[in-house]
């Protein structure tokens, strides 16, 4: 029989029960990372488009992601990249941000997504390159980490908000 009210330790020095592996609270978890992930795709999103306006970032990269998928005969190549674009800042990106968040710098889960966001920008910037050179180049660079920014804090204060719920273990 196991002791729900076990207690053990986790790396950010809080305590937890074990309720974590009951399916409600996995669940109420996957919901907080899908709500930041979208919460800082949303940010994110908005940057980028301001870049844009800038010469600074082209949305047709996005249909770079279709093509990788072998799809761009089938589906409008920039929104089916966006939507896994977006998709991917949903579900995996918050699921990795919750397993590192206590080993990242910072005492906040927004700080901790600065961090988060500059670690997945380092990948972000050379898979959506696309030519750029000069100053559009240096403002490609400052656009997109400030956009990665936007999203880790988006998804540290959903994070940081629904955390203190008490259905939550995130």
């Amino acid at each position: 029989m196991v002791d729900t009210n076990a207690k053990f330790d986790d790396p950010t020095g809080a305590e937890r029960t074990d309720e974590f592996d009951s399916v409600r609270g996995i669940i109420a978890d996957g919901v907080v990372g899908a709500a930041g992930g979208l919460v800082g795709i949303t940010m994110m999103t908005v940057v980028l488009v301001i870049g844009e306006s800038f010469g600074a970032f082209n949305r047709d990269s996005f249909a770079l992601l279709t093509q990788m998928l072998g799809l761009e005969t089938v589906v409008p190549p920039v929104t089916f990249g966006f939507v896994v674009f977006l998709l991917v800042g949903m579900f995996p990106w918050p699921l990795l941000f919750a397993s590192l968040k206590g080993y990242l710098p910072g005492k906040t889960d927004p700080v901790h997504g600065i961090f988060f966001g500059t670690a997945l920008w380092t990948g972000y910037v050379f898979a959506f390159y696309d030519g750029y050179a000069g100053l559009s180049f240096l403002l490609y660079l400052v656009v997109t980490l400030i956009a990665h920014w936007m999203y880790g804090i988006g998804v540290g204060l959903v994070f940081d908000y629904l955390s203190s719920r008490p259905d939550t273990l995130v």
